[in-house]
């Protein structure tokens, strides 16, 4: 069976047809075989297809430029500079799907002589997911997201499954696996065991320098309504026991792994003083980390037991 077959067959747990909710635009630009890497703050606990679905924040026109410019100027480091990037971000969507083959740690990937400097770059989070033959829906069509990773329904799938096209992007790249017949071979620490020595540093214009600095602003950029619903989520949480007995909840929120606080958003961690937080500062940004993304409306309803809108 080839790599890009059988979909869930080579996951993880429980899933049969795994799927991930990200923002847009990097669910888009993931489909469209712009985005090779996807950030988390965990590993993937999958191989194989992975389903990515557009969550129901509609991206700002500044939060696309900034990515866009961003992988501007890393395939311009390979000398890629005709790049093609969607026409639209639809939001609610299922988009298509990847191969997750691999995933590695940020300075990993940055170490790795063997895959292009472009793709070295795009590593700026503590896990990187290694994304090959992307394909895109010929018609996105709308559903629910979820946290983490989940399964995607059954009827959902067959549907999808037949509207699939395969997408080449500017600089398609193929990861070596370590062991071709294990499919978990590239895994945080096997790059570092089989090539030890730190690869030389990439000279960063100016230009690309600002292009980074702008991806790391979208990425962290959060409406201020979300950020005081996730706030007062904190605190009931550390103040109610029973916050754990949500009616109506579909998420699952405490049996996924910690991951970024929105899906998708590719968060690269800000520089901060934490030496100099109190300790309840520090209890509530560990509390922020563990509680993935969904749709504002999805969690808000989920945090206060009733059923979504």
């Amino acid at each position: 069976m080839s790599r890009g077959e059988g979909g869930g067959r080579r996951s993880h747990g429980n899933y049969t047809n795994p799927c991930l909710t990200m923002h847009q635009p990097w669910a888009s630009l993931l489909v469209y075989g712009i985005k090779r890497i996807e950030g988390r703050s965990w590993p993937a606990p999958v191989r194989g297809r992975l389903w990515i679905h557009a969550a129901s924040k509609v991206p700002e026109e500044a939060t696309i430029k900034a990515m866009e410019e961003f992988y501007r100027e890393i395939y311009a480091v390979n000398g890629i500079t005709e790049i093609k990037f969607p026409e639209h971000y639809p939001v609610s969507r299922l988009l298509g799907c990847v191969e997750v083959v691999g995933c590695v740690r940020c300075e990993e990937l940055a170490s790795w002589e063997a895959v292009p400097v472009g793709v070295r770059l795009e590593g700026q989070t503590d896990f990187c997911w290694l994304c090959e033959q992307p394909k895109k829906l010929l018609v996105p069509f709308e559903m629910r997201g979820y946290q983490g990773v989940y399964n995607l329904e059954k009827k959902i799938y067959e549907a999808a499954v037949r509207g699939l096209v395969p997408v080449k992007g500017p600089m398609p790249v193929k990861f070596l696996l370590p062991n071709p017949r294990d499919p978990f071979s590239l895994k945080p620490g096997s790059i570092s065991v089989l090539f030890p020595g730190k690869a030389s540093e990439v000279e960063k214009s100016s230009s690309l320098t600002a292009a980074i600095a702008g991806a790391r602003a979208a990425a962290t950029q959060f409406n201020k309504k979300d950020q005081d619903l996730l706030a007062n989520t904190v605190q009931n949480n550390n103040s109610n026991s029973k916050s754990d007995e949500m009616n109506g909840k579909p998420l699952e929120e405490h049996q996924k792994p910690k991951s970024n606080l929105y899906e998708g958003s590719n968060v690269i961690p800000s520089v901060s003083n934490e030496g100099e937080e109190s300790s309840s500062q520090r209890q509530t940004h560990a509390d922020m980390k563990q509680l993935p993304g969904a749709p504002a409306k999805i969690f808000a309803a989920a945090v206060r037991g009733l059923k979504p809108s």
